[in-house]
């Protein structure tokens, strides 16, 4: 006791450099385990996604680029799949398909467009106002909410993809109609509304005003009917029984389509009948697109770790060589303590009691920002993920 004592009592009197090692060696503890936390919980967080999803349905291509756009809302752009698709799905009541458009963002974020079976399937819950129920609403992510500073009542206006995306894109105003929980995954940075308000902002559906009103009836006038026709851009109650779809609902387009089978005998039925390679659709698991893609990711943490063990190595090197310059400009203090009648051994015990007081507080420190860095690494890991796509 008499050793931890006086150790602490030279520590606290030589504070500035006692402060300068415990610092320096409670990094040297820190980023290591700050980095397999938040790798493990990237890895995790990617998969994860993945294995939520059981079947992904769209266009033949790139299957990554399926993946991340059905899935992570990414600003990959996959060649659409058709309506009847779904059609075809619902009719052999093998899975449940839930369609997924994603051509279009408002403020910076996704506009998914999609049906009521999506929230039931990941689970999203309501943290104010209601779900959709007409065409033209929207219900916003949480990280929309709190970036964007909307809320119930406010409003966004849907943009094209670029300036050379005008043809029949019209900007849509559409009314938030409700704001998702937190659930740090890639739905809070989405804006959810029906597919067919998607269609409507794609220019598949639109309503006109009328060309002969009553004004025009009781003045006796007729109207000509022209190009000029306003297009409504936003959907009311006054407006929304004329709004109306041109062609076949069966060839609309749907970025991916995602199934949910009723169990595994039929999704191994469902995927036979996608194996033939002149199908213009693909059907696929993206849990092993995903689990692709993050091992070729982390195929770097090997190289990684041994660059972290490297550079913890040399740090230790460099905080023992500062212990021990300091050890030897105290050369003087120890002799005079021994000249007091210290013995060898005393000397040798109030120096480990140093070190281990250093390393003990060195290390409290450092579990207390590991237990920071892996309370908050699922919300971390998820907007990291948000500004890759």
């Amino acid at each position: 006791m008499n050793a931890l004592y006086l150790a602490f009592s030279y520590l606290r009197y030589h504070w500035a450099r006692s402060l300068v090692l415990v610092i320096a060696t409670a990094l040297i503890l820190f980023v290591p385990a700050a980095t397999q936390i938040l790798l493990s919980t990237s890895q995790t967080a990617l998969v994860a996604r993945g294995e939520a999803t059981p079947l992904l349905l769209g266009n033949r291509g790139s299957r990554l680029d399926l993946t991340m756009a059905a899935l992570y809302f990414s600003d990959e752009r996959p060649d659409p799949t058709a309506m009847r698709e779904v059609d075809v799905i619902w009719d052999s009541n093998l899975a449940v398909p839930i369609p997924v458009h994603t051509a279009f963002s408002s403020g910076g974020f996704r506009i998914v467009g999609t049906t009521l079976d999506y929230f039931e399937f990941r689970n999203l819950t309501l943290a104010d106002g209601r779900g959709l129920s007409f065409l033209g609403e929207a219900v916003i992510g949480a990280q929309v909410a709190q970036d964007l500073g909307k809320g119930m009542g406010d409003v966004l206006v849907s943009a094209p993809e670029n300036l050379f995306d005008l043809d029949g894109v019209y900007p849509l105003e559409m009314p938030i109609v409700g704001v998702l929980a937190p659930t740090n995954t890639p739905d809070d940075q989405a804006i959810f509304v029906d597919i067919k308000t998607a269609w409507v902002i794609q220019g598949i559906g639109h309503g006109h005003e009328d060309v002969v009103t009553a004004a025009d009836i009781a003045a006796g006038t007729d109207a000509l009917a022209n190009a000029a026709v306003v297009q409504y851009q936003r959907i009311t109650p006054d407006n929304i029984d004329s709004f109306h779809f041109h062609g076949a609902q069966a060839e609309f387009p749907a970025t991916a389509v995602i199934l949910v089978p009723s169990d595994r005998r039929s999704a191994t039925i469902l995927k036979g009948r996608y194996l033939d390679g002149e199908n213009p659709s693909q059907l696929f698991e993206p849990a092993q697109v995903i689990q692709g893609l993050v091992d070729r990711i982390f195929r770097i943490k090997s190289l990684l770790d041994v660059v972290t063990a490297i550079i913890a190595v040399a740090a230790v090197a460099a905080v023992g060589l500062a212990v021990f310059l300091s050890y030897r400009l105290r050369a003087k203090e120890i002799a005079t303590a021994v000249k007091l009648g210290a013995r060898q051994g005393m000397v040798l015990r109030l120096l480990a009691a140093e070190t281990v007081t250093l390393l003990f507080i060195s290390g409290c420190i450092a579990a207390f920002g590991a237990a920071l860095v892996s309370r908050h690494a699922e919300t971390w890991v998820g907007w990291l993920l948000s500004l890759g796509t």
